[in-house]
């Protein structure tokens, strides 16, 4: 029988190749989540210095730069809603990173508590702002585009009220699977001028509108939060130890490629955009 014992525990032990993957999976996971940390903590602090800023300083015309038909002179409600919109996206970008630091959850549970409380609050509200834009005046881009915006507002609106239900309720892992979707629905808006500084970049705007009509416009409605999502549903589903080898393969893939086009965007933003509006902002 003890003769038999080495070859039982070798059969036991992980073969390589698993060990292996998973390694690449834990590290492409931590470079992606340490990446978009980062970058979305720095785009938050746009969003706020850029349209917070413009706010403060009654000069709210500014918000038409990037897209127009934000702002009109004398709509209170629909200005109101892309205010709390805006000023709520800000600081769910910025918390949002925090709640990601398992280590915080761990040493410090009621920083964790009182940070998710505000955290999905403001995502609340940036999902019911967005709404009220949309319900009271319409996206610049017509139907298509306020039914793409319109299910981006109702699913973070959805995915806020799940993380605060389960989370009260103490179903931890529903709680942080909800909690992840809302941060991939919080990048979002993040995503959203990424991928439009790239497609212009790249293929010089084709299918892009001034109207935000063109078949790239009817696309980006939609894919600025779906595969998000879609790949938080494969996390989610190569986490667990019974996630089989293949799941691991794709998601490290699809981690690896998600980590290097957030990284180049990163670089690009904050160097002529971002960065600069940021010390502008700071410098008063």
């Amino acid at each position: 029988m003890n003769r038999d014992f080495p070859a039982e525990a070798h059969f036991r032990r992980p073969h390589r190749r698993f060990r292996n993957i998973n390694l690449v999976f834990r590290y492409s996971r931590a470079a992606l989540v340490a990446t978009a940390w980062v970058s979305a903590g720095l785009f938050g602090l746009y969003i706020l210095a850029f349209y917070a800023g413009a706010l403060a300083d009654r000069t709210m015309t500014k918000w038409n730069q990037n897209l127009p038909g934000l702002y009109e002179p004398g709509s209170l409600v629909t200005t109101s809603g892309i205010a709390m919109h805006f000023a709520a996206g800000g600081i769910i970008l910025l918390l949002g990173c925090i709640q990601l630091i398992q280590a915080v959850r761990a040493r410090f549970p009621a920083l964790h508590r009182w940070v998710g409380r505000v955290y999905v609050a403001a995502s609340f509200l940036a999902g019911l702002g967005g709404l009220t834009f949309i319900v009271t005046r319409g996206t610049i881009g017509g139907p298509v585009m306020d039914l793409g915006f319109g299910g981006y507002g109702v699913l973070t609106v959805l995915c806020a009220i799940q993380t605060y239900r389960y989370g009260r309720a103490r179903q931890l892992s529903r709680h942080r699977a909800w909690a992840l979707r809302l941060f991939a629905l919080a990048i979002g808006s993040w995503l959203y001028r990424m991928d439009y500084g790239f497609w212009l970049l790249l293929a010089h705007g084709a299918g892009h509108l001034p109207s935000f009509r063109g078949w790239f416009d009817h696309i980006m409605a939609f894919f600025f939060y779906v595969p998000n999502l879609l790949l938080v549903e494969l996390l989610l589903r190569s986490s667990g130890k019974e996630a089989w080898f293949g799941a691991r393969l794709a998601a490290s893939a699809a981690f690896v490629a998600a980590t290097g086009f957030l990284l180049l965007g990163t670089y690009y933003f904050t160097r002529f955009y971002w960065g600069p509006a940021i010390l502008q902002w700071l410098a008063g």
